[in-house]
């Protein structure tokens, strides 16, 4: 990054007015010697007699506070602030704070949490591990350790497959193959685990009941089988979902029917092993229910598609609520770990399906700060953005389906 994308237009418009400006030394890529420091809502910004830059959280990597220096690690470079006197350890932590409620903005929790608790936490993840001294947070739909930099992580409540309690130490599993434990937590670890257990009945509930109204007829075991495999959104294989209840796959179905995408799962299932096209539903934020009306609209859900190519090594993704295009993605040739990732995805950006194909410069633009710094801190989007291939306008469904057939034949 150029010194121009980050130096401050003083045109550019008015900025909040920070409570405290901090003095320091500076030494950085971009500016050196005497400085003002302000903390704003959304980025730092760093006063020189020459230049104001302007340094987005977005962009910002670590915080690191060592022998009286904070260290700002960001995408363009080092920052190293010193001689800030008595007020070290204070910028520090107002940076901090400002920092960590920019990252929980762009992990998109929208309440504050439910338990907080200091501790240290090591995460193993497919693809990355680590460990941290960290805030750990637990919200209604996920946990979050939030350690000052890209060790932060998102931990749904829907994928957690086991619980693991030890010596003042808990261990959650995930069934994206992605462990994350919790220690040194003291007296607190057995109310971490009991207030994690709470949600997760609470998430189970939920789930048991939007399936129980979509399909009504189902036993008691086959609605808790299906909330199992469908927790609050995820997508499973119809071919799963006809083992359990075939009443339930002729629910979806008739919801397809009635849907942007109708014609589109009827290519899919010409296409490809129809058992292995995995669909999600969710209830819409805005749904209320009417006892008086027999059939369910896909207004009322959100809806989607994940169809494998016959080879397994492509996959088209199609939403019905917004069903302008589809997605095609590469998929390492495990058609079924692209579903598992995407799932995961979906879910850390609370479906804001936007962000799954938007290219590397277009997350890079001030209005997708949030969307970059998500995408930062969960190695299953990072996995999904890499392999988009591009999408397909719906116009004919003649047109539609031969440049399907162009990216999975190429």
């Amino acid at each position: 990054m150029d010194l121009s994308s980050i130096v401050n237009n003083t045109t550019s418009g008015r900025e909040d007015k920070p409570a405290v400006e901090y003095k320091a030394l500076a030494s950085s890529p971009f500016v050196n010697g005497e400085v003002r420091l302000a903390i704003l809502e959304n980025m730092l910004v760093i006063t020189s007699p020459l230049d104001a830059i302007k340094l987005s959280y977005s962009e910002i990597n670590a915080l690191v506070l060592h022998d009286y220096t904070v260290r700002v690690s960001a995408d363009s470079g080092e920052f190293i602030f010193s001689r800030l006197g008595n007020w070290c350890e204070p910028f520090y932590k107002e940076l901090c704070e400002a920092y960590n409620k920019a990252v929980l903005r762009s992990l998109f929790e929208k309440g504050g949490p439910i338990k907080v608790s200091e501790g240290n936490y090591r995460y193993s993840e497919p693809v990355a591990s680590g460990a941290a001294k960290a805030s750990i947070q637990v919200f209604d739909d996920c946990v979050v350790a939030l350690p000052p930099d890209l060790g932060t992580r998102r931990i749904p409540l829907c994928f957690i497959n086991s619980i693991n309690k030890g010596d003042f130490e808990l261990t959650l599993g995930l069934t994206t193959n992605e462990s994350y434990s919790f220690a040194k937590l003291g007296y607190e670890t057995s109310i971490f685990a009991e207030t994690i257990e709470a949600q997760l009945r609470l998430m189970r509930e939920y789930t048991l009941e939007a399936v129980k109204e979509l399909d009504p007829t189902l036993s008691a075991i086959q609605a808790m089988q299906i909330a199992k495999l469908m927790p609050r959104g995820v997508s499973a294989p119809f071919g799963q979902l006809a083992a359990i209840a075939p009443s339930f796959v002729a629910a979806l179905e008739l919801m397809l029917a009635n849907s942007r995408i109708a014609e589109t799962y009827q290519v899919f299932r010409q296409l490809c092993d129809s058992a292995q096209i995995h669909i999600g539903f969710k209830k819409a934020a805005n749904f209320t229910s009417n006892p008086d009306d027999e059939t369910l609209s896909t207004e009322s859900y959100l809806l989607w598609l994940i169809a494998p190519s016959p080879d397994g090594r492509f996959a088209a993704v199609e939403f019905a609520e917004s069903s302008s295009a589809t997605f095609v993605y590469r998929t390492g040739g495990d058609f079924n770990n692209f579903a598992l990732q995407l799932n995961r995805s979906l879910e850390a950006i609370d479906f804001k399906r936007e962000v799954i194909r938007l290219s590397d410069d277009e997350l890079r633009k001030p209005e997708c700060a949030d969307y970059y710094m998500a995408a930062k801190r969960t190695s299953a989007l990072q996995f999904v953005r890499a392999n988009f291939m591009g999408r397909i306008i719906h116009s004919s469904t003649d047109s539609w389906k031969r440049k399907l057939l162009e990216f999975w034949n190429g």
